[in-house]
């Protein structure tokens, strides 16, 4: 009998032990890019007062206001926000550098929501130039492409992350937007800082590509950390009345 309880005892020692150990709640990601298993990516900059905008040194600033206050006895917290039309990632109407589209309506309204949701291409710019007719045949895009994310050395350096504006960014050459608009059948250009054309030819590649309203303008767009290829784009402009430009929300789904 006691040869049979050292025996027990033994194999309880030898026996392994569970430990219950508390799992640790899982930090909640409020600020995720990537959702869906890795499948929908979101290529849009969130607004900051630290974000750049157009010829400022200071960045943003302060956007958004607290007007009603639970911490200070109201009912519920409500928000006021001031931005420029053209803030982060947005959407160029018409009217942006048309006079005669402004004042017939041609505002973000106006804007297809078929070009602005589709297949979509995200290519790599070569990073020792702006978008050129030279740089656009390197490309080699295929007739029958509709949207095209360009991702530039702004995405390599961050510019969008960066509160002073810089108007060294790579973007559009005059040459460059003709090249596109005569050689390819793009209806929607995304780029990635606050202007698809270059600081040192900034109207003329806006013009050649607003006219007619025959290409959608998607600039400001976040690009880190995406491979190039073929994805679907979804970018949704705010509706509003009037407005030459908007905010918008864009993903990429693979």
């Amino acid at each position: 009998m006691r040869a049979l309880q050292l025996l027990l005892l033994l194999g309880m020692l030898l026996s392994p032990v569970t430990l219950s150990v508390a799992r640790k709640p899982r930090k909640e990601n409020r600020d995720r890019e990537v959702y869906g298993n890795g499948k929908i990516f979101d290529i849009t900059h969130e607004i900051n007062p630290n974000m750049p905008t157009w010829e400022s040194k200071d960045g943003l600033g302060q956007f958004i206001w607290l007007v009603d206050s639970m911490k200070n006895g109201s009912k519920l917290n409500s928000s006021q926000f001031k931005l420029s039309t053209h803030t982060g990632t947005h959407i160029d109407a018409p009217g942006h550098f048309y006079e005669e589209y402004y004042e017939a309506g041609y505002n973000v309204n106006s804007l297809d929501l078929d070009v602005l949701n589709g297949p979509a291409l995200l290519v790599d710019v070569p990073r020792d130039s702006n978008i050129t007719a030279e740089v656009m045949k390197s490309l080699n895009i295929s007739r029958g492409v509709r949207r095209v994310l360009f991702r530039t050395l702004n995405t390599d350096r961050k510019l969008m992350f960066k509160k002073e504006f810089d108007s060294s960014y790579v973007a559009f050459m005059e040459d460059g937007a003709k090249w596109l608009v005569e050689n390819t059948d793009i209806k929607l250009v995304g780029v990635d800082y606050l202007s698809s054309a270059a600081y040192v030819n900034l109207i003329s590649p806006h013009l050649i590509f607003l006219k007619k309203r025959r290409i959608i303008l998607v600039e400001g767009l976040k690009l880190d950390n995406i491979i190039p290829g073929h994805y679907n784009v979804h970018c949704l402009p705010l509706r509003m009345i009037g407005a030459d430009g908007s905010p918008a929300r864009c993903i990429l789904v693979k």
